[in-house]
């Protein structure tokens, strides 16, 4: 097999690839056998015509597609382990000979992971992140906690008031027509929350329970419905109940019901604790981060478009897996948002592009270091990922493919990366 290699482009290289007359034709008889039965030849039964005969009736080339697609992936993809090429991204075949007893010649064009230069990448100095817990931080807690074992309890001998939860039947109406999605019944609104038109929670501040009320509004002009957006609308809206949080007493009690602990000074004590711990494991990761920022930095790497595309497709998916998880469309999504697809994905455009330039100068500082993933590292990696599943690890181990466990290798191997540039930084 023949090999020439051209940089066409930044980036893009193209192979031309000549493959043996023998090779081919070993391409054009998986090509006949995955094929016989579709070939209808007079005198033969369908799929017993011979290959000679086939290729008569029908001429050579009708099996030239699948002869192809058996040779030339696996003869690129030795060309590109043998010449050291890492694509990022599928190649662009063209064929440019073709034919019995001739030899198989195609190029490949293809993009490939660009060449990083490397700056300073030992030595930086950094500012290290400041862990500080306060007393206010601790309340925060103890008010979240609260908030959690609060009672909702009816009022009856007052009126609405900010903060209330009132439930209520509602339909709205423009031009005295009556809306899609402006109608519901035994809806509860948190008053002051904001999540209504502006100005219709002010609106039943007063009412009591059993009360009708007229709610005038006017839609925003930026609503999500362009129907509505700007238009004066009435609510016909009936107060059925008013409900308010009865929030626990903070005392020993208290502290009891929610923790392990018999005093609430015993229980602050240990949420101060947590969140020194929490702040401390998130100062290390944002001193890390900022290390390894600074190696980006210094570094210079022109990123070919379409890894950038890529890692904006992962952002795509990850955030439509999101979405989907809460019961949600992406198309929806965007239509809301006034979105097209092309200012939805160029909202991930900076943070992809920032994503694939890390990966690539970590790639190459642990290139350059020679540093890897031993077994012993490797099979404590996948230990701790079994243990998230509640798995056996060998049983985990089984269900690893091969992509898998070069993933698991990347990982550690980042890791470690990650810890030779802290461990050389100045943190200050």
């Amino acid at each position: 097999m023949n090999v020439k290699v051209e940089n066409i482009e930044k980036n893009v290289v193209q192979l031309e690839i000549e493959v043996d007359a023998a090779k081919f034709e070993e391409g054009m008889q998986k090509s006949y056998l995955k094929n016989a039965k579709r070939f209808n030849i007079p005198g033969f039964r369908r799929g017993k015509a011979p290959r000679k005969m086939v290729e008569r009736y029908y001429g050579e080339q009708v099996l030239y597609e699948d002869a192809i697609n058996f040779v030339c992936p696996e003869a690129y993809d030795k060309v590109v382990e043998e010449k050291d090429l890492h694509p990022v991204d599928r190649p662009e075949i063209d064929i440019k000979q073709i034919g019995e007893g001739q030899n198989l010649i195609f190029t490949a064009k293809v993009t490939v992971k660009p060449e990083v230069q490397l700056g300073e990448y030992k030595g930086l100095e950094v500012k290290k992140a400041e862990v500080n817990v306060t007393d206010e931080d601790v309340q925060k807690e103890l008010d979240k906690a609260a908030e959690k074992n609060a009672r909702i309890v009816t009022v009856e001998d007052r009126a609405v008031q900010s903060g209330d939860t009132v439930v209520i039947d509602f339909e709205g109406f423009v031009d005295d027509k009556a809306f899609e999605g402006g109608k519901a019944s035994d809806y509860n609104l948190v008053i002051g929350s904001g999540h209504f038109i502006p100005g219709f929670e002010d609106q039943l501040i007063g009412k009591k329970a059993g009360e009708d009320v007229d709610v005038s509004v006017t839609f925003p002009e930026d609503y999500n419905s362009k129907e509505l957006a700007g238009k004066p609308a009435l609510f016909k809206v009936k107060v059925k109940e008013i409900k308010v949080k009865e929030m626990p007493a903070l005392d020993d009690e208290f502290a009891k019901d929610v923790s392990e602990f018999d005093t609430l000074e015993e229980y602050k004590a240990d949420l101060k604790k947590k969140l020194l711990e929490k702040a401390e494991h998130e100062a290390k990761h944002q001193t890390e981060d900022a290390i390894v920022e600074k190696a980006v930095e210094n570094a210079t790497i022109d990123i070919p478009q379409v890894m950038i595309e890529k890692q904006i497709d992962s952002s795509v998916r990850d955030f439509d897996y999101r979405l989907r998880y809460q019961g949600l469309d992406l198309q929806k999504y965007m239509e809301i948002m006034g979105m097209d697809p092309t200012t939805f994905r160029g909202q991930f455009a900076k943070k992809a592009e920032k994503d694939v330039k890390v990966q690539l100068v970590l790639e190459k500082i642990s290139a350059t270091e020679n540093i890897t993933a031993s077994q012993e590292e490797l099979d404590e990696e996948i230990k701790k990922l079994a243990e998230n599943y509640n798995q056996n690890p060998e049983d985990f181990k089984k269900h690893l493919r091969e992509d898998d466990i070069e993933y698991i290798k990347g990982t550690v191997v980042v890791r470690k990366t990650v810890d030779l540039l802290v461990e050389n930084a100045k943190i200050v």
